[in-house]
């Protein structure tokens, strides 16, 4: 018993983050779909079931929360989620882990209230709605067909900018280049596809930046 109260106590000291999740209770499978959707889009994770934001344990109330989050992958969620679940009983009260590999079968989505399929992914501790670069990105990379780019006018202002400003929106990437959305989206996708970009949600807005080390490469190509 002493073994299972640590376990969970070492998880539930590491907080919610990239790769766990706490659920006090569950009450809408579709919610949970997207927390299985982000885990599975992301590095996987664990979703703890019984325990509050704080860490506070209250446990499972009935084996009716094991059922919805069955439903939340087999539902809710497309494809399929694959999970496994365990039983930690900590404090007299029982608790629910759910594990979730990171999938290779991406893009998961999650079905919403209505009736919608929307794809997430794990950021920090939250759980946010992937745009549709992303999704091309997802969908090209199954195909892993050659990318080839220009050097041209709109690739120069962008790296100029990168390297001035750390990052760029998409909004402000048609003010700076005044090029189609439709081509700037383009753009951006295959500069992430080469590596060179990566995409970085975040709550109130998308933004792309350099690569981690391109930034030094693009400044050692310079001299």
């Amino acid at each position: 018993m002493l073994k299972q109260d640590n376990y969970i106590r070492n998880l539930i000291a590491q907080g919610e983050h990239l790769q766990q999740d706490f659920k006090f209770e569950i009450s809408d499978s579709r919610k949970i779909a997207r927390s299985l959707v982000a885990f599975a889009n992301t590095a996987g994770g664990k979703l703890l079931i019984g325990v509050k934001d704080n860490g506070a344990i209250a446990g499972v109330r009935s084996d009716e929360e094991f059922y919805m989050v069955e439903a939340a992958a087999n539902m809710y969620s497309q494809p399929e989620i694959i999970f496994k679940t365990k039983e930690w009983k900590v404090e007299g009260k029982i608790v629910l882990e759910i594990d979730i590999n990171k999938s290779d079968k991406m893009p998961h989505y999650a079905k919403n209230e209505e009736g919608k399929w929307l794809a997430y992914i794990r950021t920090g501790d939250k759980n946010l709605l992937v745009n549709r670069i992303q999704l091309q990105v997802w969908k090209r990379e199954k195909f892993g067909k050659p990318v080839f780019i220009e050097f041209r006018e709109n690739e120069r202002l962008l790296f100029d900018y990168l390297d001035r400003k750390k990052e760029i929106s998409l909004p402000k990437l048609l003010k700076l280049t005044r090029m189609k959305k439709q081509d700037a989206e383009q753009l951006l996708i295959d500069l992430i596809l080469l590596q060179i970009i990566e995409i970085e949600f975040r709550e109130q807005i998308t933004v792309y930046k350099f690569k981690e080390g391109f930034d030094k490469i693009l400044e050692d190509m310079r001299y």
